[in-house]
C-alpha cells in the first residue's frame, strides 16, 4: 500500500494502515522479539554482547536480507518492512534492532545500489545467509565532517593498500564484510573518497577495541585498524573517487532506520510505563486513576503517534521512488527527541524503581541517547532540513 499516492485527507490513515502482508510480517517479528529476544535482553546487557544463537536466528528468519533481491537469497521486500522489523525489535531491545538495521539499511542497501553484478552475487548472497555486514565511515577527526578522512588507499597495481583507523563502527565484532571509506588523494577533498569492500580475513585488517558505552551495550561498537591492508582491485564499491555519493545516499536511507529504532524505543518505554501505572498504588489507588498521570500518558501517546507518522511517511516515499531526504532528516531528528523524552518520563512514572536496573525503563532511556548522535547528529539533521527549506525544495 502506497500512502503517497492518496489524497491529503487520507494520508495519515494510509501511512499507518498496513497491508495484510505487512501486518503478518510485523506480527512475526513481534513474536520473535517477545519469544526469543526478550528472554536474552538482561544477559546480553550484562555481557555487552549479542547472543550468538540470536544472530543465527536473525538470518534464519530472513531479517538480515529484507530488501535484498530474491536472486541473491533475500526477501525482495521494501524498506517499509525493514523499518517495521527495526521498530518491533527496538521495542524490546535496541541493540538487536541496530544490529539488523545497519546490516539492512546501510550495508545491503549500498551493495544493491552501487555494487557490480559480480559483487552483488558474491556478497549479497553471503550477507543473506550468515555473514554480518558493517559500515565504516567515521574516524576520530571525521564525525559530522564526514569527509575529513585520514584513512588512505594507495593503488599498488594489482591491489589497493589501505592504512588508517576507523572508530565507532557498529557490528564491528560480528561483521565479516565491511564497507570502508578511504581517500585516494587528500588534495581532491571529497572527490578523492572511495568505498572499498574489506573482508575480515584480508591481510592487514584487524578489529581493535570495543567501546564501553552508555546504551545499546550489547551492540558492538569498535575500532577498525588497517595496516597495509590488501584489497583486491575489483572490491571497489561504485566508482573510484565517488565514495562520497555512496556514503551520502546510503546514509539518507539509514536515517529512516534510526528513526524506526527510536520509535520502537519510545513505544517500548511507553508500554512499560502504562502497565506499571496500573500496578503502582499511591494514596490507596492505582496511580493511573490520577488525571495528572493520565495526561502524561496521553502526551507520550501523542508524541509517539507523530513520530510514527513521520517515520512511515519517509519510508513510504522511499518505496515510491520519490524524494525523501528532508522527510528522513525530520523523522530522525524528531523520533530521537521523542525516544529520549518518553523514556525519561517513563522513569519518572516508575518513581524510585525507574532509576534502578531491576526495571526496564532506565535502559530505554540509555538506549535512546545515541539517536541524537549516530548516522548524523541532530544539528546535522537541522542543517539538512534548513538547506532544503531555503532552497525551496
Amino acid at each position: 500500500m502506497n500512502g503517497t499516492a492518496l489524497g491529503q485527507e487520507n494520508l495519515a490513515t494510509a501511512l499507518t494502515t498496513l497491508s495484510e502482508e505487512e501486518e503478518l510480517f510485523r506480527a512475526s517479528v513481534r513474536e520473535f522479539a517477545e519469544g526469543e529476544v526478550r528472554p536474552r535482553v538482561e544477559q546480553m546487557e550484562h555481557a555487552s554482547k549479542l547472543d550468538g544463537e540470536l544472530i543465527k536466528q536473525c538470518f534464519e528468519l530472513g531479517l538480515m536480507a529484507i530488501e535484498s533481491p530474491e536472486e541473491y537469497g533475500g526477501a525482495g521486500s521494501t524498506i517499509f518492512n525493514a523499518i517495521l522489523a527495526i521498530e518491533e525489535l527496538a521495542r524490546v531491545d535496541a541493540s538487536v534492532s541496530v544490529f539488523v538495521d545497519v546490516h539492512n539499511t546501510l550495508v545491503t542497501n549500498a551493495f544493491m545500489k552501487w555494487g557490480s553484478e559480480d559483487l552483488k552475487k558474491k556478497y549479497l548472497t553471503q550477507m543473506a545467509t550468515g555473514k554480518v555486514g558493517a559500515y565504516a565511515l567515521s574516524e576520530a577527526s571525521s564525525g559530522s565532517d564526514a569527509f575529513a578522512l585520514k584513512t588512505k588507499a594507495a593503488d599498488k597495481g594489482d591491489y589497493w593498500e589501505l592504512n588508517g583507523q576507523k572508530l565507532w563502527i557498529t557490528n564491528g565484532n560480528e561483521a565479516e564484510i565491511f564497507i570502508v571509506f578511504a581517500t585516494i588523494d587528500a588534495e581532491k577533498g571529497y572527490k578523492g573518497i572511495t568505498a572499498f569492500i574489506v573482508e575480515k580475513s584480508f591481510e592487514g585488517f584487524s578489529v581493535g577495541k570495543k567501546e564501553d558505552k552508555l546504551g545499546i551495550r550489547a551492540s558492538s561498537t569498535t575500532e577498525l585498524i588497517f595496516d597495509n591492508c590488501k584489497v583486491p582491485k575489483e572490491n571497489v564499491l561504485g566508482e573510484v573517487g565517488k565514495g562520497y555519493k555512496v556514503s551520502i545516499e546510503t546514509l539518507n536511507e539509514g536515517r529512516i532506520g534510526i528513526a524506526a529504532q527510536m520509535l520502537g524505543i519510545a513505544q517500548g518505554a511507553y508500554e512499560a510505563a502504562l502497565a506499571y501505572t496500573q500496578e503502582r498504588e499511591q494514596f490507596g489507588q492505582s496511580i493511573n486513576n490520577f488525571q495528572a498521570v493520565q495526561f502524561q500518558l496521553a502526551e507520550m501517546a501523542v508524541e509517539i503517534e507523530a513520530a510514527r507518522l513521520l517515520t512511515y511517511n519517509a519510508a513510504r516515499l522511499k518505496d515510491a521512488g520519490k524524494s525523501f531526504l528532508k522527510e528522513a532528516a525530520i523523522a530522525k531528528l524528531y523520533t530521537s527527541r521523542v525516544a529520549e523524552k518518553v523514556s525519561s518520563k517513563a522513569i519518572e512514572l516508575y518513581g524510585g524503581y525507574g532509576y534502578v536496573k531491576d526495571y526496564p525503563v532506565e535502559k530505554f532511556w540509555r538506549d535512546s541517547k545515541i539517536g541524537a548522535i549516530y548516522e548524523g547528529t541532530s544539528n546535522m539533521q537541522l542543517q539538512t532540513i534548513a538547506k532544503l527549506i531555503m532552497s525551496g525544495k
